[in-house]
C-alpha cells in the first residue's frame, strides 16, 4: 500500500473486487408517476424491526422521489433479469414496461418474476456524501419459487456457481 489519497477510480477499482445482488427499488414520484433505479448496495439491517437499507445516488433520476417517497419496494432481481438491471441503471430509459411490471400489495410497482419484492415504508433517511441511506421497515414479502440472483461483479452481471 502506497499511503496516497484515495481517489473515486481507487474506490471504484476496490468495489469492482466485491460481489453484490441487484435489486431494483421503486416508488411514486409526488405526482404518482411510478420512478425506479438499480442498486448494488441493498442489505439487511434488522429482523426486529424488520428493517433493510439501500444507497441511492444523488444523481440517480429516482433519487428525488426515493428522497421524499413514504414507502418504496424492492424487486431483487433473477439471473435473468440482467436486461431489466441495464434498463433500470440507464438515465433516461422507458423503465416500467407492462410485460414485467406488476404491483405489489401497497400498490407500489416492482418487477414481475423477481427472487422477491418487499415493500417497505420509509424508517429512516440518512445523508451520506453523494449517496442518501435510505432505511425502509418491511411490510410485505412476496417471494418465488425458486432461481438464482443475478449478481454484480468486475463491472458486470455475474450468476454464482456452486
Amino acid at each position: 500500500m502506497n499511503g496516497r489519497t484515495v481517489t473515486r477510480d481507487d474506490l471504484r477499482s476496490a468495489m469492482a473486487r466485491t460481489a453484490a445482488g441487484v435489486v431494483v427499488v421503486t416508488a411514486r414520484g409526488s405526482d404518482g408517476t411510478p420512478q425506479g433505479l438499480t442498486a448494488t448496495s441493498f442489505c439487511s439491517v434488522s429482523l426486529e424491526p424488520a428493517l433493510v437499507l439501500v444507497c441511492v445516488a444523488e444523481t440517480a433520476g429516482a433519487h428525488k422521489a426515493l428522497a421524499g417517497c413514504e414507502e418504496f419496494a424492492v424487486s431483487v432481481l433473477r439471473r435473468e433479469q440482467s436486461a431489466v438491471a441495464t434498463r433500470f441503471a440507464t438515465g433516461g430509459a422507458e423503465k416500467f414496461h407492462p410485460a414485467d411490471t406488476e404491483l405489489t400489495p401497497r400498490d407500489l410497482p416492482a418487477v414481475a418474476g423477481a427472487l422477491c419484492q418487499l415493500d417497505c415504508v420509509v424508517h429512516a433517511r440518512h445523508p451520506a456524501g453523494d449517496h442518501l441511506i435510505l432505511v425502509g421497515e418491511v411490510t410485505a414479502v412476496r417471494l418465488a419459487d425458486g432461481g438464482d440472483p443475478l449478481v454484480y461483479a468486475g463491472r458486470s452481471y455475474r450468476t454464482l456457481s456452486s
